[in-house]
C-alpha cells in the first residue's frame, strides 16, 4: 500500500509472508522493519536479519529477496512498485 509520495520517492507499507522471488532494481531500496521479523537475502552477500525498528538499504543492482517465516510488515521506499509474475498475480485483474 502506497502511503506517501515525496518528490520521486514512494513510501509503502508492505506485508511480507514467505519468500519473495529473487530480483534487483536500478535504484537503491530501503526497508524499515515495522512489525515482526524478516531477513533480506542478498546474492553473494551475507544475509541481513531485521526486527522492529531496524533499517537497511539494498544498493542498486544487487539481486535480493525478502523472506519472512511469519507475517511481518515493513516500510519500503526507493524503487518502482514490485510487479512480478506469479500465480497469485495472474488473476489480479479479473
Amino acid at each position: 500500500m502506497d502511503l506517501a509520495v515525496v518528490n520521486d520517492a514512494v513510501l509503502r507499507l508492505v506485508r511480507l509472508d514467505g519468500a519473495f522471488p529473487w530480483h534487483q532494481h536500478g535504484q537503491d531500496e530501503m526497508f524499515i522493519c515495522w512489525e515482526g521479523r524478516f531477513r533480506l537475502e542478498l546474492r553473494d552477500r551475507a544475509v541481513v536479519n531485521l526486527q522492529r525498528g531496524d533499517v537497511f538499504v539494498i544498493p542498486h543492482d544487487v539481486e535480493h529477496r525478502p523472506v519472512a517465516d511469519l507475517p511481518a510488515y515493513a516500510l519500503q521506499t526507493g524503487c518502482q512498485p514490485h510487479v512480478i509474475d506469479t500465480p497469485m498475480n495472474a488473476d489480479r485483474d479479473g
